[in-house]
This record gives structure tokens, C-alpha cells and sequence, in this order.
């Protein structure tokens, strides 16, 4: 069956979103998809956004949980779950999106709620991703039963800081849900950036300008997602770029909880009440909520926050404080958006010997900091030393107060530039406007992506955001106690496109087959000139980031020994790599698709 729709789907740390456009039409007109969930018990409501969080259930769901032709293959998705989330913390999985790029912990292993003590309410994080994209399939099917899912064209949206760990999980967990195979994946900003061409139509080339530098703040639940686009100009026409993108960074809304449940919980001492752990679990929850409220326009001057009580000691059963808009206002904009210096550099990892097993997020919480970190890494030695467009996106940026913040902070870098060099250009930078609904934009991004490349639209170019490398052990004689130095071989360059491949001109490499080996690789965000072949012999620990080695065993060949081999690279639409390793003596070859780890190493 022919498709009939393209779907995006946002799969957020906090809220998931669908959206879809109709292939027929000669128009892009993107609609967003209201999604059934149950409410309360025997309740279904169907709200524009599904929130990520699961409600673990001992044995068979409760009938007043389910809703009828849903699947629920783990439990209860939505909104009822992320309401009970704060009474029973213990049985209610969040955030799973941020595991899936954990490289320290099994991501297939059941982790999830982390800090309980129930094993029978456990589940990993690729299984808690497949549960709510099997709750989004089931939503579409109720719609459109005449539309099955896997006939359409499907854009799964990922962070553009995903490596390929996190790419190969969340593809285990579409495919496990009902994806088709030849479903694609869009970074998330740049979903965020479609959705704004969207929105203006062929009018966007009159806002823009040859060598406009963009910056997409993509501050979401868990995460913060930078990226900088270019304006270039092809055959007289302007076209647009990805040249960068950030690290994943694990500061967001779920830090501005934490750092609320931090000041409730002094509120609640100062009345005399202090919270056992599980009670601060559940702060944490309601804390949410209370952020939610206090900084959405024309926002109430308090909200109650209410924690049930435990023990004997607690009389009524519940505790109560009313949180003050001012006090979440000044604490999380001078928190997270604090007025930092051009250039500076956010804090790097503590020297505490021990630290307890958890999300890896960012020691600093200054977003504004790692945006200054990200400007100078990939602007200083750039022709564009500035920004000049700013295009937010993500929830947090509901507040206009982190809105106002930003700008102001962006703008007084590039003033001080201005000074600097005795110029009097326009401050920027300037904010593209005319969103309206950031919590749907990258599920609209996404629609109208799809839509566009069956219709020949725009398309931003960027390819792979990182370059990607092998090591290479090299020779030489055995020296006791240390290992032999290893050079890492570029194998992708930085912006290859998807779909795309090609041989890698270096001198032959000896491939070890019929026993198990350990095959290691690199990505880098930062060594956007390395192409296919460049060999590094040395580089910084910043420049490389080791991701999940390999060991396997190939099979093995006529040849003994190390067999000779030169290596054929392809980047899937997905973005996965698949590296073939040809034997130049004979028509031998082997294929290494870089997957995940079977374990935490």
C-alpha cells in the first residue's frame, strides 16, 4: 500500500508528540495528532502530547488503566502515570530517554525506576522507549485504522548529540514497537528549524541573509541540544547548513526539578518537616508540576506542593507549603541562565573519588555557560565570529523570563566584540520568531521534513555531526607494562550524508579473523577537516570520544595471520555506520556494524 501520510514523532525526555502531513496534498499542511491516555482511573482523555513516564503494574493492568485496542506491553503510558508519579515514585519510570545514552550502564539491562527497591517493577531503558512508541502507534491506528502505520513515511526525531550507541537503542526500540525498516531519523533542532520554515513559508529567505550564522537552543526536559546553521548560497539561491553541534548535555528541566525539590525541602524544615527519601522522590515529581505552572504566561503567584506522609509522626497524612513564583523565577533563571563572560568554560567533572552511580549529568548547571563553551569552540577560528540569529526550542523556553535572559547574555558577547574591534553592526542576535507552540515543533518540524523531501522543499545539509574512527594498534616491540600506542583512522568525516559511501584511501591494515578480537572506535564533534584516512597519531582527550567497542569473532580466512585489508565506509539513512573491511589480496570481505555493548564494560 502505497503511503498516504508522513509522521513525525518527537520522542522527548518529558513529553512525546505526533504529527503528520498528507503526501497528496500539493501544500504541506501539518496537523498535530491528539493522543487517548488515561487521566484517572476509568478516565481517557486525548490530549496533544503523550508525557513520557510508565506506571509499572504487578500482574495484569487494572481495566479502569486500560484503554481498549491499546496495547500496553509495560504498563500504564501517559498522563495518568506522570500524575501518579509523585505518590509512588518507586513504580513510575521517567527520563528513559536520557538513558539511552548512558554509556556507563547495560541500556538493555531492567534499570528503570532507578532507586527502587522492587525488582519485579524494573525495565530497561530501550524497553520503556518501546512502550511509549507503541502507545503512538496504537493513537495513530485508533485515527486512522485505513492508514497502517508501517505503509507511511515515518521521521523519528533524535538530539543531534546522539552517537550511534544511542541511535542503535532507539532504533531497537522503533522497530520492536512496529516501525518499518526504512523508517528515518532527524535531529532534533533541525526539526525544530523545518518547522520554523514552516511557519513562513518562502518568506524565510527574506529574513535571512549569505553567511548568517544560526544557533538552535533546543533546552528540553532532560537535555540541552546546540547547533549552529549557516546560511550559504548555491547556483543564486540560498540554502542552509548544519556546521555544528553541541554535546549531549544532561542539564534541562529535569535539574530545575532537582534544584526546586532542593528549596521545597528547606521550606518543609522550616515548618519542621523533614523528608525521608521517598518523600523527596516524590518532591521531586510535584516540583515539576509547580514549574510547569508557576512559569507558563500569566502564571499563579504560588502553588501548593503537597507530599504524603510516612510514618507515625506525620498527622493527616500530608504535608503541605505553597512554592512563590519569585522564589522559582530568580531561583532557576539565575541558576541555570546566569550572566556568564564571552568565552568562558563551563566547569568540567569533579575530582570526588566516589559518586553515586546515575544519570551523568552536567556537574555545571549554567546553560548559558556551556552555550558560551559551544560559540567559542566552533566560532573562534570561523569567518562568522558572531551569531545572528537565535531560534529557541524545547519547553523551558515556554518562560519568557529564560527567553529574556539569553539574549541578553548572547548579546552582551557580541557587543563587547563589537567594542572591541571599533565596529557599531547591529547587536544580534535576532530571534526568529513566530512559533507559537514550541512543544510541538519538532513533531511539525518533522512532518514537514518528510513532506518536503517527497515534494523537493528546502533541505538543511549537515550529514553526520560527528567524524568517526577506528583504532589501530600499532606495531613495534613489546615494552613490559605498557600497551602498544594506538592511532585512530578517520573513516567518516563530519558531514557525510546520510545514505552515502565511499573507500578510504590509507595503507592497508591487518584485520584479525577466526578468534575473537576487540575492535575499538572514536567519534569527534570537533575535527571537522579530518577526512576519510587521516590518520592521528596523537590528540587530546577532548578531541575524541571513545564510544562502545566491539569484540567478535570474524571468519576466518585461507590466509594466515593478520589478513591485509583496506576499509569501505557507509552511513545509513538512519545514521548508523556499516564499515566494510576488503581483503586486497582476494575478494574476502567482512562487515563491522558498530552496535551497542551487550553489557556495561
Amino acid at each position: 500500500m502505497a503511503a498516504q501520510f508522513c509522521i513525525g514523532i518527537d520522542l522527548g525526555t518529558t513529553n512525546s508528540v505526533v504529527a503528520f502531513a498528507p503526501l497528496d496534498e500539493p501544500d504541506a499542511m501539518v496537523a498535530v495528532l491528539p493522543i487517548p491516555q488515561v487521566v484517572a482511573p476509568g478516565t481517557v482523555e486525548r490530549r496533544l502530547s503523550l508525557p513520557s513516564f510508565l506506571l509499572r503494574t504487578r500482574g495484569p493492568i487494572d481495566e479502569s488503566l486500560q484503554i481498549s485496542g491499546f496495547r500496553s506491553p509495560f504498563g500504564v503510558v501517559g498522563e495518568y502515570a506522570r500524575r501518579i508519579a509523585s505518590e509512588q515514585p518507586d513504580h513510575c519510570v521517567a527520563a528513559a530517554k536520557s538513558w539511552l545514552c548512558h554509556r556507563d550502564v547495560d541500556r538493555n539491562a531492567p534499570l528503570l525506576p532507578w532507586g527502587s527497591e522492587d525488582p519485579d517493577s524494573k525495565i530497561s531503558p530501550v524497553d520503556a522507549t518501546t512502550a511509549y512508541l507503541t502507545h503512538l502507534i496504537d493513537a495513530w491506528h485508533l485515527q486512522f485504522p485505513d492508514a497502517p502505520f508501517q505503509d507511511q513515511h515515518i521521521v523519528l526525531t533524535v538530539p543531534a548529540s546522539f552517537d550511534l550507541d544511542a541511535r542503535e537503542l532507539t532504533k531497537m526500540a522503533a522497530l520492536a514497537a512496529g516501525f518499518p525498516e526504512a523508517f528515518v531519523f532527524l535531529e532534533e533542532p533541525q526539526a525544530a528549524l523545518y518547522n520554523w520554515i514552516l511557519a513562513h513559508g518562502n518568506q524565510w529567505r527574506k529574513q535571512l541573509r549569505k553567511h548568517d550564522t544560526l544557533l538552535v537552543c533546543d533546552v528540553g526536559g532532560g537535555t540541552t541540544d546546540l547547533t549552529l546553521v549557516e546560511v550559504v548560497e548555491e547556483a543564486g539561491e540560498l540554502q542552509l547548513k548544519r556546521v555544528a553541534v553541541g554535546n549531549h548535555l544532561l542539564v534541562g528541566g529535569d535539574n530545575m526539578d532537582l534544584t526546586l525539590a532542593h528549596v521545597a525541602s528547606q521550606l518543609f524544615a522550616a515548618k519542621g518537616t523533614k523528608l525521608n527519601a521517598w518523600q523527596s522522590i516524590s518532591l521531586w515529581h510535584s516540583c515539576r508540576l509547580a514549574k510547569e505552572a508557576l512559569l507558563k504566561p500569566n502564571a499563579p503567584a504560588s502553588f501548593p506542593l503537597n507530599v504524603l506522609g510516612r510514618g507515625s509522626k506525620l498527622i493527616g497524612g500530608t504535608v503541605s507549603i505553597d512554592l512563590e513564583r519569585s522564589i522559582v523565577e530568580a531561583t532557576l533563571v539565575d541558576g541555570f541562565f546566569p550572566k556568564v563572560g564571552k568565552g568562558e568554560r563551563a566547569l568540567q567533572d569533579t575530582d570526588t573519588g566516589f559518586q553515586e552511580i546515575g544519570l551523568p549529568f552536567e556537574p555545571d548547571s549554567a546553560i548559558t555557560r556551556h552555550i558560551a563553551s559551544f560559540l567559542d569552540d566552533h566560532l573562534r577560528n570561523s569567518d562568522q565570529q558572531s551569531v545572528s540569529h537565535l531560534l529557541f526550542n524545547g519547553g523551558v523556553f515556554n518562560s519568557e523570563a529564560f527567553r529574556q535572559r539569553l539574549i541578553e547574555t548572547i548579546r552582551s558577547w557580541q557587543s563587547d566584540s563589537n567594542d572591541s574591534s571599533g565596529t557599531d553592526s547591529l547587536q544580534g542576535p535576532q530571534v526568529l520568531g513566530g512559533i507559537e507552540e514550541l512543544d510541538q515543533a519538532v513533531a511539525c518540524g518533522a512532518a514537514y521534513y518528510g513532506w518536503a523531501k517527497s515534494h523537493g522543499g528546502i533541505r538543511i545539509r549537515g550529514g553526520t555531526a560527528r567524524s568517526y574512527y577506528i583504532g589501530i594498534e600499532s606495531s613495534g616491540p613489546a615494552i613490559p607494562g605498557m600497551p602498544r600506542p594506538l592511532h585512530a583512522l578517520c573513516v567518516v568525516p563530519q558531514g557525510m550524508e546520510e545514505g552515502t559511501e565511499c573507500d578510504i584511501q590509507s595503507k592497508e591494515v591487518g584485520l584479525r579473523t577466526g578468534r575473537k578480537a576487540r575492535f575499538r572506535f572514536f567519534s569527534s564533534t570537533s575535527r571537522s577537516e579530518d577526512r576519510p584516512g587521516t590518520l592521528l597519531r596523537h590528540w587530546d582527550d577532548e578531541e575524541l570520544l571513545e564510544t562502545s567497542p566491539m569484540e567478535t569473532e570474524l571468519p576466518a580466512s585461507e590466509t594466515q595471520g593478520l589478513v591485509p585489508v583496506r576499509f569501505h565506509a557507509k552511513v545509513t539513512e538512519l545514521g548508523t555506520l556499516e564499515l566494510a573491511c576488503k581483503s586486497t589480496r582476494n575478494p574476502d570481505a567482512w562487515k563491522l556494524e558498530i552496535r551497542v555493548r551487550d553489557e556495561a564494560e
